[in-house]
Order: structure tokens, then sequence, then C-alpha cells
């Protein structure tokens, strides 16, 4: 299996207002692919996909009663801690949940955490052992 990773979904518990989070916070725009039940919004190189919850798991073949903490985090990185700092200073202004200010951390980057409205936990870091290209990916090393 090549090492690559086309869609991330995500389940959610409505995806009318996970766009509408994913839209006013990121100013992202969803794709022409988008549907009613299902949301695609294109990044880097993938697809980040909003679904509902319930079919997410119907899909899979598993419960949709999964609570707590979901065992994985999605990240952003940039640049710098000052922009680190700027976007968090932005979605605090957007009333985003912070659960975690940006600071120096162990392993001797610089982040934070907030979540989306259904407690998906995105860090938002500058790594300085992670360069990154032009266009924001991580630079081949």
């Amino acid at each position: 299996m090549q090492p690559r990773i086309t869609i991330i979904t995500l389940g959610v518990s409505s995806v009318a207002a996970a766009t509408q989070f994913y839209e006013s916070v990121f100013g992202w725009e969803r794709t022409s692919a988008s549907q009613e039940g299902i949301t695609f919004f294109q990044l880097n190189g993938l697809q980040l996909a909003l679904f509902a919850m319930e079919e997410l798991a119907k899909d899979a073949h598993v419960s949709a009663e999964g609570t707590g903490f979901k065992g994985f985090s999605l990240a952003h990185n940039l640049r710098s801690e000052e922009e680190v700092n700027a976007l968090f200073q932005g979605l605090e202004v957007k009333n985003v949940t912070i659960l975690k200010h940006p600071e120096k951390v162990f392993w001797g980057g610089y982040s934070g955490y907030f979540s989306d409205p259904d407690g998906h936990l995105w860090e938002v870091a500058f790594n300085p052992f992670l360069p990154l290209d032009e266009q924001g990916n991580v630079a081949p090393q």
C-alpha cells in the first residue's frame, strides 16, 4: 500500500453546522462535490469531508456511541510562533473553544489546541524541526 491519505472524514452531529464552522472560522470553501449530506474541503493534497456521525458509523458497521477523547488530533503547522499567536487571536474573536493556549512545548516547538463544534481536536503549531515548503506542505526530508 502506498503511503497516502486522500480524504479525512470527520463524523459530525450536524453537517450544516460543521460546514458553517469551517467556512466561517477558517474561511474554507466547499468543493463542487459537496452535497446536502456531505461537505468536502480541498486541502493541500487531500480533502477533509464532513459526514453525519450516525451515517459514518453505519457505513463502517460500528457503533456511533463514541464519547470522550477520540484518540487523534488534526494539526495545522505554521512558520513561526507569531503566526500561531495571530491565528489563536482570530479564533478567540470568533468564539472558538480554545483548549490550550499556545505555549512552548517539551519537544521544542510551540503549540496550542482548539476544538471544532463536535470536539475534534486541532493543534496549531510551529515546529522548528519540520520545514514547510512555499505551499505550506511539509518539505521532503
